[in-house]
């Protein structure tokens, strides 16, 4: 078993997502993912691995042009949950989103995944 499976499975999303091909990146989707994950994204819950792949390609869609998503945190997982922060940049490396994310693992694979995108709201007063 990996020393911290989260950030692994993490990795391995990130690093699907940032794939040159279509055949790659259906490889690493299978490594980090379960084949019935939940997806909850900007738009509700999905079921699936197509719902994840459907996500990177309308982000990789972005008026801003093709872009790479990296890691912007350290992977907290205080056991089968885990936490981290992402960021979406374009070709320039400048940051289009950012946000974060949480994922629950099922045997060293991501079964749940939520997207937050943008920062967190401050409390009105």
């Amino acid at each position: 078993m990996p020393e911290n499976p989260a950030q692994e499975a993490v990795d391995i999303f990130h690093a699907a997502f940032n794939a040159r091909t279509e055949e790659r990146m259906t490889d690493l989707l299978l490594q980090a993912f379960t084949p019935d994950v939940l997806f909850w994204g900007p738009l509700g819950r999905t079921e699936g691995l197509l719902s994840v792949e459907g996500f990177m390609n309308s982000l990789r869609g972005h008026p801003r042009g093709p872009g790479r998503i990296v890691r912007t945190t350290a992977v907290d997982a205080p056991g089968e949950w885990a936490r981290y922060g992402w960021a979406y940049r374009d070709a320039s490396g400048a940051t289009v989103l950012e946000g974060t994310d949480m994922v629950h693992l099922r045997d060293v694979r991501i079964d749940q995944m939520v997207v937050f995108s943008g920062p967190l709201p401050r409390q009105g007063g």
